[in-house]
C-alpha cells in the first residue's frame, strides 16, 4: 500500500490563523507609543520654556528704577525670547487640551512656574505690585491652562529675585529701591515693605499640599531676612558716617602705586 506523499514546500506556506487579540494589542502599541512621544514633545518644551525664562529674568536684573517702565534695549531683548516662549507653549498646546492637560500637568509645570517667575517680575518692576492669576493666564497662549498651583509656587521664587534685584540696588546705589511718590502717603513704598507683605501673605497659606511647598516658604523667609540685613547694615554705617563723608582714595592709590614699583 503506497504511502500518502506530503508537499512540505504547501504547509510551509500555510499561516497560522490571527489572533483575535492581536490587533487589540496593536492598538495599546500605538497608543503607549504616542504617549511617550507626546510626553517627550511637552518634556523638552518646557526645559525651552524653562531656559528662555531664566534669560529674561537675568536681562531684567540690570533694570535700576522701580515703577517705572522697562528701558527700551532691555524691553527689545526679552521681546524676543516672549516671542519664542509663546511659540513652545502654542507646539505643545494641542497635547494639553482636555483630560491630556491633567495627564501631562507634571511635564509642563516646571516651564510655567518659571514663565510666572518672569512675567511677574517684569510686572512688578514696571507696576510695583504681583500679577495677579487672571492676568498671567491671559499671557499664555495656545489655550494652556496656568493652575493655581503653579502661579503661587512661581511667585514664591519671584521673592528670591526681588531680594536680589534689592541687594544689587542696595551695593550699587547705596539705596533700597522706592516706588513712585503716592498720594496717600509723605513717600512710596520700598522693596521691603513689599517683600514683608508678601511674606506675610504667604505665611498664611495652608501648606500642607507637600514638602515642596514647605521648602519654598523657608527660602522666602530668607530671601526677605537677606534684604532686612542688608537694609539694616547699610542704615548702620550711614550713621556711623559724618554728613557728606566720601572716602579717602589717595592712600590705596599710593600703596597700590608703591606694590608696583616695588615688583
Amino acid at each position: 500500500m503506497a504511502g500518502q506523499k506530503h508537499n512540505l514546500d504547501d504547509e510551509a506556506m500555510e499561516t497560522p490563523p490571527a489572533s483575535p487579540f492581536m490587533s487589540m494589542f496593536e492598538g495599546f502599541r500605538d497608543e503607549l507609543d504616542e504617549n511617550q512621544a507626546r510626553r517627550e514633545r511637552i518634556i523638552k518644551a518646557s526645559r525651552d520654556i524653562t531656559a528662555l525664562s531664566k534669560k529674561i529674568i537675568f536681562s531684567l536684573q540690570r533694570v535700576r528704577n522701580l515703577h517705572s517702565p522697562i528701558s527700551p534695549p532691555i524691553a527689545k531683548e526679552i521681546s524676543t525670547r516672549y516671542d519664542s516662549i509663546k511659540e513652545l507653549f502654542t507646539s505643545v498646546a494641542p497635547d494639553l487640551q482636555g483630560i491630556d492637560f491633567w495627564r501631562y500637568q507634571r511635564q509642563i509645570s516646571g516651564g510655567c512656574q518659571e514663565y510666572v517667575e518672569a512675567i511677574s517680575f517684569q510686572h512688578y518692576l514696571e507696576t510695583q505690585r504681583l500679577i495677579t492669576h487672571e492676568e498671567a493666564q491671559a499671557l499664555i497662549p495656545g489655550g494652556v491652562e496656568l493652575t493655581v498651583n503653579d502661579y503661587v509656587l512661581g511667585l514664591f521664587d519671584l521673592t528670591g529675585e526681588l531680594m536680589r534685584f534689592a541687594i544689587t540696588s542696595i551695593a550699587t546705589n547705596g539705596t533700597l529701591p522706592l516706588g513712585a511718590m503716592s498720594g496717600e502717603y509723605s513717600e512710596g513704598r520700598d522693596i521691603l515693605m513689599d517683600l514683608r507683605a508678601i511674606r506675610t501673605s504667604f505665611e498664611s497659606l495652608d501648606t500642607s499640599a507637600g514638602p515642596h511647598v514647605d521648602k519654598k516658604i523657608e527660602v522666602m523667609r530668607q530671601s526677605v531676612e537677606k534684604v532686612e540685613h542688608a537694609v539694616y547694615g547699610m542704615i548702620v554705617r550711614g550713621r556711623e558716617r559724618p554728613k557728606g563723608w566720601i572716602p579717602d582714595l589717595s592712600e590705596g592709590q599710593e600703596r597700590g602705586r608703591e606694590a608696583v614699583e616695588s615688583y
